[in-house]
């Protein structure tokens, strides 16, 4: 029986907190470690990444041969990508990154950082193709652990991770004002492979193993690499036999293609056809970068917090096909670039934000979602095999577009990202979460 003279308790209203805050809090073990390490990308590979093309170009390389060491790089991913699963499930999640990592990025950094012609970018390139096989061991060390439900929302901290990393594009600018292009960009690469160095250790010290991990290094132990990739053929089966997993591929690929023609000559289309400056290149993709960290936090989450993914899916391929159109549209300036030309090239940086924010969550987010939890690390092997091997090619095709007009890229990745639509529109496929939904 109540005690009327008793004091009635409220509980205090809480205000929701944002699910990305809450995630980011709440993240434990791997994935904590993961994500947390992430932002010193920003101190390194990002702050040099802005001038890559425009350093090779620098140093002789031309538009065609540009394009030429993207597919390179592209084809040897797809071996190592081949590789992946079998290296991942032998030496572990945990020692696999760590041991790639240095081969596949700290290594390369020092040829770059002294690189004198076509050939050194050549040879770096072929070696940081092995960054695939950490890509699978990274991937599966980041959400073995975690709850399928929270996987949108630790890939949406990823890509905020490396988009805070744009925060430190000033001091690369800084660099390339007082010394110059060349001299810059040679000391950015090597404070890359010492920051790069000190992630590695930092990832390695903060994990352990997956509990998948351990089993899959068990089930491994003294079978032969050979023996293991001719086993992908059980996998295959797999792959083939789930719609989701199509769909999820077909995605993926047209997503990576954009990405990789986008990498590698924005940069170059603002620098030699709209007349930007050298000390100005990492400021756009500092604000692309803010602007897209502020996306996550606010439209995105409202766009994908439910279980079906495929408005927000087309809402990404329209309005990032309407910063590729923009760009192509911008007139050329006679000379230096103008105030109306940094006007639309702001209005680019904005849709490209949210349009590749959003795309790669959702690209590697679907992946993850239809992968067969039991087989994730060759699966996602023969997968990011096959979107690689779709990709290949437009390295060199978008190099060779460029040598013609340096615009005719982007009308390249507005055609891949209509087909994105149409994709996403006619063929789309439910995810497992979306299926349970349905149930509920």
């Amino acid at each position: 029986m109540d005690n009327p003279g008793a004091k009635r308790l409220t509980p205090a209203v809480q205000r929701p907190r944002n699910p990305m805050i809450a995630t980011l809090l709440n993240l434990r073990g791997n994935g904590r470690a993961a994500v947390y390490t992430e932002p010193l990308w920003g101190l390194s590979m990002m702050l040099v990444l802005p001038y890559a093309s425009v350093f090779m170009l620098a140093l002789g390389v031309n538009d065609a041969q540009i394009g030429l060491l993207a597919t390179i790089s592209i084809l040897s991913q797809v071996v190592f990508g081949l590789l992946s699963g079998v290296i991942t499930d032998k030496l572990g999640r945990r020692r696999t990154t760590a041991l790639f990592d240095i081969i596949a990025w700290a290594i390369p950094c020092l040829i770059w950082a002294f690189a004198q012609d076509f050939w050194w970018f050549l040879i770096a390139s072929v070696i940081n193709g092995v960054w695939q096989v950490t890509q699978n061991s990274w991937d599966c060390l980041l959400v073995e652990d975690v709850d399928r439900s929270e996987i949108p929302k630790v890939y949406s901290l990823v890509k905020v991770a490396g988009e805070f990393s744009a925060l430190f594009a000033p001091i690369a600018a800084l660099l390339v004002s007082n010394l110059g292009l060349e001299l810059a960009v040679r000391i950015l690469y090597l404070n890359a492979f010492v920051i790069i160095s000190v992630k590695v250790w930092l990832l390695y010290r903060y994990t352990t193993e997956t509990a998948t991990g351990l089993v899959r290094m068990e089930q491994t132990r003294g079978i032969s690499i050979w023996t293991s990739l001719w086993e992908y053929r059980t996998v295959l089966g797999l792959i083939v036999r789930s719609k989701g997993t199509i769909f999820s591929l077909v995605i993926a690929a047209l997503v990576a293609a954009v990405a990789l023609v986008n990498g590698v000559f924005w940069q170059v289309v603002v620098n030699q056809r709209l007349g930007v400056p050298d000390a100005l290149l990492p400021f756009f993709p500092m604000v692309r970068s803010l602007l897209s960290v502020l996306f996550f936090f606010t439209i995105i989450p409202r766009l994908t917090h439910a279980s079906a993914l495929k408005v927000p899916t087309l809402i990404g391929f329209s309005v990032y096909l309407a910063g590729q159109l923009l760009l192509v549209s911008i007139p050329a300036p006679d000379g230096a670039a103008t105030a109306s030309t940094y006007l639309m090239l702001a209005v680019c940086l904005l849709l490209d934000a949210f349009g590749a924010g959003i795309l790669f969550m959702l690209s590697e987010s679907l992946v993850a979602l239809h992968v067969d939890r039991n087989e994730r690390s060759r699966v996602m092997a023969i997968q990011r095999t096959t979107v690689m091997l779709a990709t290949a090619p437009f390295g060199w095709i978008s190099g060779w577009l460029s040598g013609m007009d340096r615009s005719w890229p982007f009308l390249l990745t507005s055609v891949l990202l209509v087909l994105g639509l149409v994709v996403t529109a006619r063929f789309w496929t439910t995810t497992h979460e979306e299926t349970h939904a349905v149930e509920a």
